[in-house]
This record gives structure tokens, C-alpha cells and sequence, in this order.
């Protein structure tokens, strides 16, 4: 691989992440949840960071932008909402490529939990970074965006290879499970469900995951499937509707 993606943990439920090109070094982060946490990473790797590459405009993916440009001088890179909260260096959508060093990393236009939400895709190394876009056995709650909006962000996402390493930016897979297992009962899901709740409990992050472990197992993406009487788009809809209300 031509990347190498440092995640650890910051706020309360988010991840960070540092991704470095290794064959130039160059390096960026994916969102500034926590501008702490993220100088402290970097001068704990012995990285320069080069770039700010974020997803969407909510403040613990950009809040961080001024204190960590402030401190490294890194190149703020984002969807044009973000200038909501923070001024941007250069705005990017669907179709464009950011390049991390030698490594193309193609922008997704994924909007739906907010208008302008994008992911990152390298796919010579099969890894995507889609913010609140997809996560693990879920998917973001529509703050701005329609079910038809979401539904074709996530068919976007759908159709990258199965092999692709997906880094959602929160820890939200146990509650997610557990809301999968009230409108699923996929064998699969029940397996996998199991193996996330005995990793939180060892505290094990359930992040990454993959495009294919997501198809097989995540609500959202099967809710076709789970609701073949409806169209795809309002197969989600009910089942994030579903996901608004649930309790357990």
C-alpha cells in the first residue's frame, strides 16, 4: 500500500485520522474533530501535516480547520459548506481529485446528512473515508438531505469494490447492532453483531470496516431487500425513519 491511515480515538465517540503517502510523505487529516488530539498525534508520529481534507461542515469534522492550519500551515481542502464555519483553500465536489503525494484521492459527493457532504476514495489502495456518510452497520441521520439524496449517496458507496476499507468517522457500531437486529434477522448480522458487542466490551474499535462486510450485513444498504414491496429509496427512508424512533 502507497498509504499509511493512523486512527485513533478523540471527543467522545469520534476518530481521528492521519492519512501519509509513503512514498513522499505527505500527509493529511481526514476532518479536525479535535485540533488537540490531532497536533498531539502528529508530533507523536513525527509527521508534517500538509493538507486538511474534510468531509462536511459539522463542527466536530471542521471546528478544528483554524487551530490546526494556525499550527502547521496545512492546506484546508473541503465541499464549499464547510466555509459555513471555516474559511476553505480550495473547494472540491463530484469528480474532482485531491492528490495526497503521489496518491489520487477522487472526491464522492455523498450528500444527504448534510447537503454537501463528500467522501474520499483511493482506489488503487481500496480505502475510502466517507465521514457520516456510511458507518458501520448504519448510516448518518438526514440533518439537510432527502431519502432519495441519501439512498443514492449510499448506492455510490455500494458500488466500490467489496474489498474496500470503509473509515467511518464515530463509534456508533453497538447502538447500530442493535437497532439492525430489530428490523433484520440475516444470520450474518446476527454473527456479526455478537462479534461487536464482545469487542466493545474488550474496547476494541469495531472501525474499519469494508464495502462488502456493509452489504451483507448493514440495514441501510439492504433495505431493498428488507422491504422489497417499496422502491429502493423509500426502503431506506422507512428504515431511517425507523432508526429516528428507536429506543433500544
Amino acid at each position: 500500500m502507497s498509504l499509511t491511515v493512523h486512527q485513533f480515538p478523540c471527543l467522545s465517540d469520534n476518530y481521528g485520522f492521519l492519512v501519509r503517502d509513503e512514498a513522499t510523505g505527505t500527509t493529511a487529516t481526514i476532518d479536525t474533530p479535535d485540533a488537540d488530539a490531532i497536533l498531539a498525534q502528529l508530533d507523536r508520529l513525527g509527521w508534517t501535516l500538509d493538507l486538511i481534507l474534510n468531509t462536511h461542515w459539522h463542527p466536530d469534522h471542521a471546528g478544528g480547520n483554524a487551530a490546526i492550519q494556525a499550527a502547521t500551515g496545512a492546506t484546508i481542502v473541503g465541499p464549499p459548506e464547510v466555509t459555513r464555519i471555516a474559511p476553505l483553500d480550495r473547494s472540491v465536489g463530484q469528480g474532482d481529485t485531491v492528490m495526497l503525494g503521489e496518491t489520487p484521492l477522487a472526491v464522492i459527493d455523498t450528500g444527504g446528512h448534510t447537503l454537501g457532504h463528500i467522501a474520499y476514495h483511493d482506489a488503487a489502495d481500496r480505502i475510502a473515508f466517507v465521514g457520516d456518510t456510511l458507518f458501520a452497520l448504519g448510516c448518518g441521520r438526514l440533518f439537510e438531505g432527502t431519502p432519495e439524496q441519501m439512498w443514492g449517496s449510499l448506492s455510490k458507496l455500494a458500488a466500490l469494490p467489496d474489498d474496500t476499507t470503509v473509515y467511518c468517522a464515530h463509534e456508533y457500531t453497538a447502538a447500530n447492532a442493535r437497532f439492525a437486529l430489530s428490523v433484520d434477522d440475516a444470520p450474518a448480522l446476527r454473527d456479526r453483531a455478537e462479534a461487536v458487542f464482545a469487542a466493545r466490551e474488550r474496547g476494541e474499535p469495531t472501525v474499519p470496516t469494508t464495502i462488502g462486510l456493509e452489504k451483507a450485513t448493514n440495514p441501510f444498504l439492504r433495505a431493498p431487500l428488507l422491504r422489497p414491496h417499496l422502491t429502493p429509496a423509500d426502503a431506506f427512508g422507512e428504515i431511517r425513519a425507523a432508526k429516528d424512533g428507536f429506543k433500544g
